[in-house]
């Protein structure tokens, strides 16, 4: 396993504990989505994972090693980080902002060299912005900042990526093409672990899946075991209705209308004429 948690809990202060008994493992390959509200404690556990928070419980072990026992540039050269976006205000071009990545792999006082810029550049024609890369940084859309932000982690030539709500402010096009960009960068070879506030992100990318509740994890394991409608109920206070789409060839996640009836387990069989004329008087 390249990352162990064992029953980790943080806190910001004596009062109230943001989450606790979180336990679980990622392997080569594996992407993990973890799902919950809003100020449930995502963003926080994702950074106790990329050691900026220390915890105050259990442990996280990277290669075996406790991650309090790391420097920066060691846990820098195994973990990638992508932190929701914020606002640039230095006008770096996005190569000189992805060439930050290679941070990790220089000495105190050294200077970018060959090796860094071509790792730099693969980085970029990985998420596919080669063709805004001496635009400055502080200039592009947020979807192409985005990327460029997964092109700096990429280039630190990491084992896991962890991406902290990677599509929130993107617009639908966007979110997919950072979507397909995770699968892609999972199929190579990368493990990744993201936290979302969308179900459907799950069915798309994920392994594993998470469900965060009352600062812990409520349900963990296969994406279509644990997105289900009783676990996204209680999660999120909505109905919804999970079927599997053979167009899509996944399962997708529809939301009820209030009053609507639930939408049939596409496991079940098709209404007959008979059960559908006592739907109404069922209801």
């Amino acid at each position: 396993m390249i990352l162990d948690v064992n029953q980790a809990g943080f806190r910001y202060d004596s009062v109230r504990m943001i989450f606790s008994g979180i336990s679980f493992s990622l392997g080569e390959q594996e992407v993990l989505c973890i799902l919950g509200p809003n100020g449930i404690g995502k963003s926080t556990l994702i950074r106790c994972l990329a050691n900026l928070y220390p915890l105050c419980a259990g442990s996280i072990r990277l290669h075996d090693r406790d991650i309090r026992s790391l420097n920066y540039r060691d846990v820098a050269r195994v973990i990638g980080y992508v932190p929701q976006a914020h606002e640039i205000t230095f006008p770096f071009s996005v190569r000189e902002f992805v060439l930050m990545g290679r941070a990790p792999h220089l000495g105190l006082f050294a200077s970018p060299g060959k090796e860094d810029r071509t790792k730099a550049d693969e980085a970029i024609g990985l998420v596919g912005i080669q063709k805004i890369t001496d635009k400055p940084v502080n200039e592009i859309s947020g979807g192409e900042y985005q990327l460029a932000m997964i092109a700096r982690a990429l280039a630190q030539e990491p084992e896991v990526l962890l991406l902290d709500e990677p599509t929130s402010h993107l617009d639908f096009g966007n979110q997919i093409r950072v979507l397909e960009i995770i699968d892609r960068l999972a199929r190579d070879g990368l493990s990744v672990i993201m936290s979302s506030h969308f179900p459907d992100h799950a069915f798309l990318t994920s392994n594993n899946v998470a469900i965060m509740q009352h600062g812990s994890f409520m349900a963990y394991g296969l994406a279509e075991e644990v997105v289900t409608e009783t676990n996204l109920k209680a999660t999120y206070g909505v109905d919804v209705s999970i079927t599997y789409s053979h167009d899509v060839e996944r399962h997708v996640c529809v939301p009820h209308r209030s009053g609507q009836c639930r939408c049939r387990d596409p496991k079940q069989p098709e209404y007959s004429p008979k059960m559908a004329a006592m739907v109404p008087a069922m209801r």
